[in-house]
């Protein structure tokens, strides 16, 4: 502790923070509307360049992040290409024909809907994918958009623990501090199924004026049209539901999930070469590139903010913070992360957190895994308070402002506001319940 003072030290520390605030601001505020990428990888190389960290050791940590980064490429891929087959499209309006001319039985089959492509394909594609193809359907049916764009937003992050593999921040949390799939599900299943019911609870609730009336299932698409070739939508299909399997089996096991989301991305490109439904220019502009350059950027910055002991003073003080009783760990942790979400991103905080619970290795083990699941709980659905506390967000943002549909942030943080605070709330006993019983 006292090393931090030493001359050397302290100036080194000094401006290891001030290149990390810099970076996390730049992130959050976009000056000249430059990426979050290259603010990333523009803080991570300044602290290379001026030796705040060694290249080994920058190298180092995108090596032993190796897994995060597949897994990114495998989800993104197995979206981009389960959307070529026309999943999407042919979910959505199985939705609508079911919901038998209820424009409330749509409403909750959306959210349904949304909660099984976060399971298995990440709360990216739930937002990013089903945003515009719900869109299409509820204007092709005349129904208000916005209730419903608003679900494929909201239960995106609500569903988003599910499974390990539905949310990339999971994965990221989950390679430092591993959870069997048994001690996951017992922990964040319970809390999933009640945030979940708060969220479409309250939706209805809020909406109910918007979702009166019948539906004409007259107007719905044909189903041939949304299926470009039959044998690679049924091929798709057979794969997905392998992968599903498939990432059980591993969360079970400890296998890399990377491994799991890559070879089933590698099986349906082949399919889609077979048939003829893709190229790789076509795939590529699928993927979002910079992504991984933010990740790898984060990743060294807060890899030099651990080297000063700063991240390892924050767990310290969450600890604190906490009483040291699992109670304490759970809210903390959730409000801790929560904040940290809508303040710098999910993506950075979750870097941070790994960092800092380190540092609370001495605690007792039901309040270290208190902190550990809470953080994944509240980076997971934190960013539902707002629309810079996740990517997804923000693109989703995009997507309606392409379809002229301007929602605010502040539209947007009054949704927040009366339902996340909430399921923040019960979600964070809910676990706390489960973690002590």
């Amino acid at each position: 502790m006292l090393l931090l003072f030493h001359p050397s030290v302290l100036s080194r520390t000094v401006c290891i923070t001030c290149i990390a605030v810099l970076t996390l601001a730049g992130i959050m505020i976009r000056p000249w509307k430059i990426s979050e990428a290259l603010i990333a990888l523009g803080g991570a190389a300044l602290l290379v360049l001026l030796g705040l960290i060694p290249v080994p050791t920058a190298f180092a940590t995108i090596l032993s992040e190796w897994n995060t980064l597949f897994f990114f490429l495998g989800m993104m891929s197995l979206s981009a290409l389960a959307e070529y087959a026309g999943i999407f499209d042919w979910l959505a309006v199985q939705a609508a024909r079911l919901s038998r001319n209820s424009v409330r039985r749509l409403f909750l089959n959306v959210f349904l809907l949304g909660c099984v492509i976060s399971m298995v394909l990440s709360n990216d594609s739930t937002a990013l994918i089903l945003t515009p193809v719900v869109y299409a359907l509820v204007t092709r049916l005349r129904l208000p958009v916005l209730p419903f764009l608003f679900a494929c937003t909201f239960i995106a992050d609500t569903a988003s623990f599910l499974l390990p593999v539905s949310n990339p921040i999971n994965i990221i949390l989950l390679s430092r501090f591993p959870l069997d799939l048994f001690t996951f599900w017992r922990l964040l299943l319970p809390t999933s199924l009640v945030v979940i019911a708060v969220n479409i609870g309250i939706f209805f609730l809020l909406y109910r004026q918007s979702l009166r009336g019948q539906l004409d299932v007259k107007q719905l698409p044909d189903l041939n049209k949304s299926i470009r070739s039959r044998p690679y939508f049924r091929y798709s299909c057979c794969v997905l539901i392998c992968v599903a399997l498939a990432y059980m089996v591993a969360s079970a096991t400890r296998f890399p999930l990377s491994v799991v989301a890559l070879g089933g991305a590698m099986l349906l490109l082949v399919g889609a070469f077979y048939w003829k439904q893709v190229t790789f220019p076509r795939l590529g502009k699928q993927i979002s590139w910079p992504i991984f350059g933010f990740i790898i950027g984060m990743f060294i910055v807060v890899q030099a903010l651990e080297s000063t002991g700063l991240t390892g003073q924050l767990g310290i003080l969450l600890l604190h913070l906490s009483g040291g009783t699992s109670l304490g760990a759970v809210l903390i942790g959730t409000a801790g992360a929560a904040l940290g979400t809508n303040i710098i991103n999910n993506v950075p905080m979750a870097v941070v957190l790994i960092s800092s619970l380190q540092s609370i290795q001495h605690a007792s083990p039901l309040v270290q895994q208190g902190f550990i699941v809470a953080s994944i709980f509240g980076c997971d659905l934190g960013p539902n308070l707002t629309t810079v506390g996740s990517l997804a967000t923000v693109m989703w943002l995009l997507i309606l402002r392409q379809r002229n549909l301007d929602v605010s942030g502040l539209d947007y943080f009054k949704i927040g506001l009366i339902v996340t605070p909430l399921m923040l709330l019960l979600g964070a006993l809910t676990i706390w319940i489960m973690l002590v019983i």
